[in-house]
């Protein structure tokens, strides 16, 4: 899933050096040693998270699959098919990353997640960007209200270590 803002200053959910992108992508996991989702994200050594920054620039083809399907699922309460699709074609092209123990960014925010943050960003274009921020709160035939802001700011590390896959 992604998370965007409403301006190109916000709407990821980590910093790096004080600098926000204006989208993140989670490609969201968890540990099959439990039966469910639900079970893993209430243990501690359930979830693992995949973040990968989004930056303006160019146009990403790898994204195109992703954002054709929402013209589908434009308002809330739609459903799509999505098929056939390799999210790996979404990950950077150097895989260094930051790690931590933390959590959800939505609620119930369980400390159930091991963070890993791609270091390098992919590209998106501004057009992309519109595409996202077209998407709706509020379902056909309401007033409309844009997806934006739907992103949990960068919250204090508050004693948690973060390590690097690099030096």
């Amino acid at each position: 899933h992604f998370h965007w803002g409403a301006s190109d200053d916000k709407g990821s959910e980590h910093t790096v050096d004080g600098k926000c992108y204006p989208a993140e992508l989670h490609l969201v996991h968890w540990n099959t040693e439990y039966p469910s989702f639900g079970e893993a994200a209430s243990k501690p050594d359930g979830l693992a998270v995949v973040g990968v920054f989004l930056e303006n620039g160019a146009e990403n083809p790898n994204l195109q699959k992703v954002l054709d399907a929402m013209d589908a699922i434009k308002c809330k309460g739609k459903q799509t098919s999505f098929t056939n699709f390799d999210p790996t074609v979404l990950l950077p092209e150097s895989l260094d990353y930051w790690t931590y123990l933390g959590s959800l960014t939505t609620p119930p925010l369980l400390e159930s997640v091991t963070w890993i943050v791609c270091k390098q960003s992919i590209s998106i274009s501004t057009e992309q960007m519109k595409k996202f921020r077209s998407l709706l709160f509020t379902a056909e035939n309401v007033e409309a209200c844009c997806m934006v802001n739907n992103y949990r700011p960068p919250q204090p590390l508050k004693g948690r270590e973060v390590r690097a896959s690099f030096k």
